[in-house]
């Protein structure tokens, strides 16, 4: 079911994030189709100008990957000079038991093999993907768009079928919260992670560090996905840092920087700004995130979170779930 499910949640986290810019435009008098079409076209003007800005430079890091690997390779072996031993030792067990003439005939033939290899599923594979997030992407727009302009639609109409006046109330208390919590959620997150991206990527600049803006933004991403993310992203500047400069303790100021400020905003700047209200249980935390990454994959793991506090949201608002709200907290 991704193919419907996902771009349904998408929509709907993303049209509770951007009600509240609906709702400030329409002090101004506009129509709520007209509110929608400005915050989406300038949703879409920053992400196309944010891709063409940043696309170039990850590409070219991209392409030179093979060269990179190599030069990591070749750091890594100067840092820890033990390990080309090791490789050493290896190549000459391999070696074990075979006479001079054979291998000397393997270094003759070695030069002269050619492989070739036809990739006609791997390039089938990247066009039916492409075509699929395309198409997902398209979805996805749409229907933020229409969950955006028809405004508090459907909740008059889940009013009006509800039996009871306390089950009406209920309703528009819950829709409410809901919507009040997971805008406040997901806008506070993402000041908070590009904000942290912006600070990483000045460090980095202020380092010398090429392409400081992509390896902020990348770092702002990464943030999304709990646990998981911030050792991605050590382990990227730990790969940037050995690439960029020639003396172990310079090479380590990246990582370094991205984990000290990691570690202020979990345990400092998150909490103050968020409060005990979005506090929940780490255990179930991570097992969210490995139930919507295998689910989904990587939207997943960019959803659990969000998805969870929704569900917290609604248990505590009703009495009989109690019980599970309690379990979802810290």
């Amino acid at each position: 079911a991704r193919p419907v499910a996902l771009p349904v949640f998408v929509a709907c986290m993303a049209g509770m994030t951007l009600k509240p810019l609906i709702g400030l435009l329409s002090r101004f008098h506009l129509p709520k189709g007209v509110s929608a079409a400005l915050v989406l076209s300038a949703l879409v003007a920053a992400t196309v100008y944010g891709f063409f800005q940043l696309g170039g430079p990850a590409s070219k890091w991209i392409n030179d990957a093979p060269q990179h690997m190599t030069d990591l390779r070749l750091r890594v072996q100067k840092i820890f000079p033990r390990m080309g031993n090791f490789t050493e030792a290896a190549e000459a067990v391999n070696d074990l038991g075979a006479t001079a003439e054979e291998k000397k005939a393997e270094q003759r033939q070695s030069p002269t093999v050619e492989v070739k290899v036809k990739d006609s599923h791997g390039t089938n594979f990247t066009l039916n993907w492409t075509g699929t997030f395309l198409v997902g992407i398209g979805e996805t727009l749409v229907l933020l768009y229409l969950l955006l302009a028809s405004g508090d639609m459907f909740i008059q109409k889940l009013v009006h079928v509800m039996p009871t006046l306390s089950d009406k109330k209920r309703a528009v208390e819950i829709n409410r919260e809901i919507q009040q919590n997971i805008s406040h959620y997901l806008l506070s997150v993402t000041l908070i992670n590009f904000g942290l991206g912006f600070v990483v990527g000045a460090g980095l600049a202020f380092m010398g560090v090429p392409n400081a803006a992509l390896w902020g933004l990348v770092a702002a991403l990464l943030n999304y996905v709990p646990y998981f993310g911030p050792i991605v992203g050590v382990m990227l500047l730990t790969v940037v840092g050995l690439l960029t400069f020639d003396t172990l303790p310079r090479e380590l100021l990246p990582p370094g920087w991205y984990l000290l400020l990691h570690l202020l905003e979990v345990n400092f700047v998150t909490p103050i700004l968020l409060g005990r209200r979005f506090s929940l249980n780490p255990v179930v935390i991570f097992v969210s995130l490995m139930f919507w990454t295998w689910l989904w994959g990587m939207p997943g793991a960019l959803l659990s979170v969000p998805i969870l506090v929704s569900v917290k949201v609604v248990c505590d608002r009703i009495p009989r779930l109690s019980p599970l709200s309690e379990l979802l907290e810290r």
